[in-house]
């Protein structure tokens, strides 16, 4: 008792240096359990909130895929109210202990998540008609002003100046050109035109998925038209501009096939009846050569007997990587399961309304400047629940 009242209370690391703890211990936890950790006493919280110490933290995060599950309660013929799940999708996990990040209200309202990187995620919301842009790990959120009158076509962080950008097509107007154009967030600036896109580029960024890779925001250009060729539509972020590259051929549909893992590009294809996959990475990203890496075939009836479903059950499959290895994942109505690269069926997740997404998640606890300045920005408000 008396050395412990001479030396004061037991500091809860005795023994372990403040060195090794923060940097080798403290660093690499999930942010919910570092912002638990904040708790325990002054220093840790001061040493867990340094901007250095975030970075470092977010990157030692795993970067996985995420789903989304959709809570909506049926009043009659209506669905309403309800929430939605944000989660990442860790293949190592049972079914029962996949956890969400965040929880979002009036699922009823919400349409799409659309772009996911640094931490953040942007959705669109379907009644409410504008976007939201939300860090699940610090609970802020606002809106993204984009004008109802353009297409968001992408959001990346500008090099030169650090700022993050929104991307849009503007359709032609009084006194306005059709074309791309820019916002940055935070600036108080409305959008800024930066090029008139070709009727090729137009196409392509309609309605199809981005890969954010070495500076650019990438997308798959499926042929429209006979006589044309499949290509990738590259937006280069630091210069503001569009180019394109070569695509490997490929047998069946490669829409919204593509995807990052390892600093790599990757395009995945299906047949027509989506019973076979090929996968392609971009082996020399400056010479725009393709190597063919495997061809998986989806034992697709097991799959339907383990599930309970018939053959002419629909389902959706798509590729998506996933902490250092590719995922095959095929969705019912109520089961979502995983297939390795070798065609076996891995796991099946029993989960009404879940959605898997081409988009990962990379948590994130670093402050971003530009979220006060926006519209309706709250933190631990809502659509958080």
């Amino acid at each position: 008792m008396a050395e412990a009242a001479r030396g004061g209370p037991t500091p809860p690391h005795d023994g372990i240096p403040d060195e090794i703890l923060i940097w080798d211990i403290l660093v690499r936890l999930p942010p919910k359990s570092l912002l638990r950790c904040r708790a325990v006493c002054r220093a840790w919280r001061t040493a867990t909130s340094a901007r250095d110490f975030l970075i470092a933290n977010h990157a030692r995060q795993p970067t996985r895929p995420f789903l989304y599950v959709c809570n909506l309660p049926r009043y009659g013929y209506y669905k309403v109210g309800g929430d939605i799940d944000i989660i990442p999708f860790d293949h190592r996990a049972a079914a029962d202990k996949l956890q969400p990040v965040a929880r979002l209200g009036r699922a009823s309202e919400f349409k799409d998540l659309v772009a996911s990187f640094d931490g953040l995620v942007v959705f669109d919301w379907w009644r409410r008609k504008f976007l939201g842009i939300c860090n699940p790990a610090t609970r802020q959120y606002a809106r993204l002003r984009v004008p109802m009158d353009s297409t968001f076509l992408g959001m990346y962080r500008h090099p030169p100046t650090g700022e993050y950008r929104v991307l849009m097509y503007r359709c032609p107007a009084a006194g306005r050109e059709a074309g791309c154009y820019v916002l940055s967030l935070g600036s108080g600036q409305p959008p800024r035109r930066i090029v008139r896109p070709g009727e090729a580029h137009k196409e392509v960024i309609f309605g199809t998925k981005y890969v954010l890779l070495r500076g650019g925001l990438h997308w798959h250009r499926v042929q429209q038209h006979e006589g044309e060729s499949n290509m990738l539509i590259v937006f280069d972020t630091t210069a503001e501009s569009f180019r394109q590259m070569r695509v490997p051929i490929v047998r069946g549909s490669a829409r919204d096939g593509l995807f990052e893992m390892d600093g790599m590009l990757g395009m995945s294809s299906f047949n027509d009846k989506a019973t076979n996959i090929d996968i392609w990475v971009l082996q020399d990203y400056e010479s725009e050569v393709w190597t063919f890496k495997c061809h998986i075939e989806l034992p697709l009836t097991e799959i339907r007997a383990s599930c309970g479903k018939r053959d002419d059950d629909d389902s959706w499959e798509t590729v998506a990587p996933g902490d250092g290895e590719l995922l095959v994942l095929v969705k019912f109505p109520d089961w979502l399961v995983q297939v390795d690269m070798d065609g076996k069926l891995v796991a099946t997740f029993n989960h009404t309304g879940v959605e898997p997404t081409q988009l990962q998640l990379k948590q994130s606890l670093v402050p971003h400047d530009f979220f006060p300045s926006l519209h309706g920005y709250v933190v631990n408000g809502w659509p958080f629940t």
